[in-house]
């Protein structure tokens, strides 16, 4: 049987609550030893890092822009966007992802512009589909992303199906938190992809809080990569704060899922032990549940500070590639957000439209309702 502890990587249990996971670096960013370090040229570690500190800048402007009243609500990554980044550039572009409404850098490695996913945030349209930079397809096609927990699940699942009856070089990839492995979506998903044998990843991000629910309330299973056992195929722990392991194991999971060894199932559960730094929205106030020492011991397990370290190390990064990177992200971010504002807002009646190809008469019904409303209480309806 050919699992992960079968790949040259290293298991430890440093901080995993002594249960061992996959690890490449150690929380100071150093090669552990026998470690197989995953097989980048130089320009895509450097991808690799540039596509996390993006997404670290890109994170905090956003929060900034909703705390200034110019973006509703927004789901912070911060913590969480080296496994963002680290599995999706793990894919091929046939593949296909199902993200929540936090995988915020899953779409940008996917291909998307900033501008795009700022409007989406906006409320525009948000980017899903494949992206294409003119040129052709530059990443897996994204589908919309979930806003209740789990929905997606079944949809990963059901994608995998599809392209294992089509016989396509393809996987789904879902990704969820560990709020979601106790929703009923999460059973089915799983046991659909165990049973029908999908070539199906599923990534789950264990932050460790489901909004306020601590992970220890969360289920009684000593680890969520163990719950893959009663759906008959494997299960990974793998430390989500270093990015080579996150890269490592889901690129393993996708080859396997392609190409399994004949006693083994295509899907993989795959529980990325991370840390979200910031709220759960920016509609929470996470000071109420937990305590500074907690963010402090996290962030001395910094993604970027890791990879960092290693790059500097290996002699793939110095400090003057290093203060560049730092200075094109900040301008593509603010030249960004400068871009998506610019846009003109959508039609209210936009809302009605690409809900169904042909639209049903309670449809028509409720765009005359909204369009009366507007006409009688003015643009200040939209604000309400």
């Amino acid at each position: 049987m050919s699992t992960i502890q079968d790949a040259d990587l290293v298991r430890t249990n440093d901080y995993a609550d002594d249960h061992p996971e996959v690890r490449v670096l150690d929380p100071s960013g150093n090669l552990l030893p026998g470690a197989r370090v995953p097989d980048l040229s130089d320009e895509e570690f450097r991808a690799l890092y540039e596509g996390i500190v993006e997404a670290r800048h890109f994170d905090e402007r956003a929060v900034s822009w909703q705390r200034q009243g110019r973006l509703a609500t927004y789901a912070p990554m911060s913590g969480q966007e080296g496994a963002q980044v680290a599995s999706t550039l793990a894919l091929a572009d046939d593949d296909w992802v199902f993200p929540t409404y936090r995988e915020h850098a899953v779409r940008r490695l996917a291909g998307f512009s900033l501008p795009d996913i700022l409007r989406g945030l906006l409320g525009v349209e948000l980017p899903v589909g494949t992206a294409d930079d003119g040129t052709g397809q530059t990443g897996p096609t994204v589908a919309p992303e979930a806003i209740p927990i789990a929905t997606q699940l079944p949809h990963a699942t059901g994608a995998a199906m599809a392209a294992g009856y089509e016989g396509d070089e393809a996987v789904a990839v879902a990704h969820f938190g560990d709020g979601a492995t106790s929703e009923g979506d999460f059973h089915e998903a799983m046991n659909f992809a165990g049973v029908f044998d999908a070539p199906a990843v599923f990534l789950c991000h264990n932050n460790q809080w489901a909004i306020s629910v601590p992970r220890r309330r969360q289920t009684a299973s000593a680890t969520l990569s163990q719950k893959a056992r009663a759906y008959g195929f494997e299960g990974v722990r793998v430390d989500g704060m270093d990015p080579l392991a996150v890269y490592s194991v889901v690129e393993y999971a996708r080859e396997k899922a392609l190409d399994p060894d004949p006693e083994d199932l295509r899907p993989t559960l795959i529980e990325s032990v991370e840390y979200r730094y910031g709220a759960h929205t920016t509609a929470d106030d996470p000071e109420v549940y937990r305590d500074e020492d907690e963010v402090t011991y996290w962030r001395d397990r910094d993604p970027i500070d890791r990879l960092e370290q290693y790059l500097l190390d290996t002699g793939r990064l110095d400090g003057e590639e290093i203060d560049a990177i730092e200075t094109r992200v900040a301008d593509r971010v603010s030249e960004s957000i400068d871009a998506a504002e610019s846009q003109t807002p959508p039609e209210l009646d936009d809302m009605f439209d690409a809900v169904y190809e042909e639209k049903p008469p309670r449809v028509e019904r409720q765009r005359e309702q909204m369009r009366q409303l507007r006409t009688r209480h003015g643009d200040a309806l939209l604000r309400e």
